[in-house]
């Protein structure tokens, strides 16, 4: 199972926001290039990057960041969310090294345009599904759709797409520890791979979500706890891989 970095962009420096709120975050570096580094040399194999502004304005923001990062760590796996609501807006991270886009509220709000860019970009595409109380969030988490999760993991998951990110929003940036139950819930429901998302704050969490990779679940998304410590990145990701090995 991969352990995955989070890096959020706003204003061009890294930050971390609790529970989706733009107006409560923490500026953890303002060189986003010199903290992916960081966790490169710390034995990353994928990056997670939000593009927060991105996601508010409905357009990306932090392209060229993004781009810049993509072109300094060409072997890294980079998986890029934020404001992508065209065709034109993922070719143009393609092009620019990125390995999988993330898609959000335009996911809810057009789940036509799921289904076109897997069939225009195979092995790209990524959704993401965030949550609050059982119904899936859009707009950077500010507003509540009627949408149950699992209904539309398994809708997207049969327009083909990489993967499922699933984020548990009430339990972001908290380190409250991830919800496992409705995590594994939607890795059986649907035949491709989930992504975790939202609280890890320890190993015993990660290894609690590694007990389930035979459900699907590919990854887990680290963010607050490795930048406060609570977690170590590093050692998580060899115990991860010790325990695969086994």
């Amino acid at each position: 199972m991969l352990l995955i970095p989070a890096i959020d962009l706003k204003g061009g420096h890294c930050v971390r926001l609790r529970q989706g709120r733009m107006d409560d975050d923490t500026v953890f570096s303002e060189d986003p290039v010199a903290t992916a580094q960081r966790w490169v040399e710390a034995g990353a194999r994928r990056l997670h990057i939000v593009d927060l502004d991105g996601a508010v304005s409905g357009e990306p923001v932090h392209a060229e960041i993004i781009g810049e990062i993509s072109r300094t760590f060409p072997d890294l796996e980079i998986q890029v969310g934020g404001g992508i609501r065209s065709e034109e807006q993922i070719e143009r991270y393609i092009l620019a090294g990125v390995n999988f886009v993330i898609i959000g509220t335009q996911a809810v709000k057009a789940p036509g345009f799921v289904a076109e860019a897997a069939l225009a970009f195979p092995g790209h595409i990524i959704v993401g599904i965030d949550a609050r109380d059982g119904k899936v969030a859009t707009e950077g988490w500010s507003k509540l759709s009627r949408h149950d999760p699992i209904d539309l993991a398994q809708h997207f998951a049969n327009d083909g797409v990489e993967a499922i990110i699933y984020t548990d929003i009430s339990r972001d940036g908290m380190l409250s520890g991830p919800n496992i139950e409705a995590t594994v819930a939607l890795a059986r429901s649907i035949p491709v791979p989930v992504i975790a998302s939202g609280g890890i704050a320890n190993l015993e969490q990660v290894l609690a979500l590694q007990a389930h990779e035979e459900d699907g679940i590919l990854g887990a998304i680290s963010g607050r706890a490795i930048y406060e410590g609570t977690l170590d990145f590093a050692s998580a990701q060899r115990r991860l891989d010790a325990g695969h090995a086994q």
